[in-house]
């Protein structure tokens, strides 16, 4: 049985469509917004209305590279939630009407859990590189810092989150502090290849069980800048790469204890990486360190699957289409949910 899947994701900023027949990817194309870097964030309103400008020409160049008609399709999966509201709408509700209008099932799919499965995409048919069942993944983002166990395509648990601020969030909230472009994690990334992850010590949180906390942090980050710029007004310029790298080693060092911690309680040994914060070349470098040293079997998403994308929706929406696990034409997409 051949299954074509179009899978839609507009939670956030990024416009994308994708097609996968039985799991292997046939497209995936993403329309990103620069509209937002003037204002050092995203602005919601700005979003949606980008969402709906984007998502029929993103739709038809993705259906064009797969060499797909909507007539080959078997469902749409989209993007319900966590997320924008406005901007979910736009996918949703262009996602309903084509549901409606080629008579086909549409797949509701929860943003988080498409990330963690993006590591069941394959590439080619003969693709066997997703992790076995169990393990845990570590789902690293601008609004999420969590980890995961994960027992089956639709059996999540998360076993420890930020309680606080998320490790993305940290980052980009720390680079305005410095005066950087946005977004900021990817421009601190950047900077650190050039400086000494040792040079500056900031403050490392003790929170009980595998939860995050990154609010300390951030408070340490600061002081440390208020007190040295007041003996250097040019302290930051000076210290650019030096603060950035020292920044990311402690993210990082936060991230990668609690998850050590977590697979020793566990006993899990199939580790993997999951969202945008998954690109950052440090994490990366480590998480693939801790694998050498602990004998884990390591799974890093390429980087064309960290940041928000539709193959991991649209893979997300062919497990539950092989579960007959439908969506209602009447349910409404959320801007707060979590896995489980």
């Amino acid at each position: 049985m051949t299954v074509t899947i179009l899978g839609i994701e507009s939670s956030c900023d990024d416009t994308s469509a994708a097609v996968i027949r039985n799991g292997v990817m046939l497209s995936n194309i993403i329309a990103g917004q620069d509209v937002h870097r003037r204002y050092g964030g995203v602005v919601p309103e700005l979003a949606s209305r980008a969402h709906q400008q984007n998502i029929i020409p993103v739709v038809a160049e993705a259906l064009r590279c797969a060499g797909v008609e909507k007539s080959e399709l078997n469902a749409i999966a989209i993007t319900f939630g966590p997320g924008l509201l406005g901007s979910l709408l736009v996918g949703v509700s262009f996602a309903k009407g084509l549901s409606a209008s080629l008579r086909i099932p549409l797949v509701d799919v929860n943003h988080l859990q498409a990330h963690v499965l993006a590591h069941f995409i394959r590439r080619t048919p003969d693709d066997t590189s997703a992790p076995s069942f169990p393990f845990l993944c570590l789902l690293v983002s601008g609004g999420n810092s969590q980890i995961i166990r994960v027992e089956d395509y639709d059996r999540m648990e998360v076993i420890g989150r930020t309680i606080d601020d998320a490790a993305g969030e940290a980052f980009d909230k720390c680079a305005k502090v410095m005066g950087l472009d946005y977004p900021g994690g990817p421009v601190v990334n950047r900077l650190a290849a050039e400086g000494n992850p040792k040079a500056f010590t900031f403050a490392k949180p003790h929170i009980p069980g595998y939860d995050y906390s990154f609010s300390g942090l951030k408070t340490s980050f600061l002081y440390t800048l208020r007190d040295c710029l007041k003996k250097d007004r040019n302290f930051i310029e000076n210290h650019k790469a030096d603060l950035c790298a020292s920044l990311q080693s402690t993210i990082v060092d936060i991230l990668m204890n609690k998850l050590l911690q977590a697979s020793n309680d566990s006993g899990i040994k199939t580790l993997a990486l999951a969202g945008g914060v998954s690109a950052n070349t440090a994490l990366r470098e480590s998480f693939a360190h801790y694998a050498l040293r602990y004998g884990w079997e390591a799974h890093i998403p390429l980087l064309a699957f960290t940041t928000d994308n539709a193959a991991m929706v649209a893979v997300s929406g062919y497990f539950k289409y092989l579960k007959k696990d439908f969506c209602r034409m009447d349910a409404v997409p959320f801007a707060r949910v979590t896995i489980g």
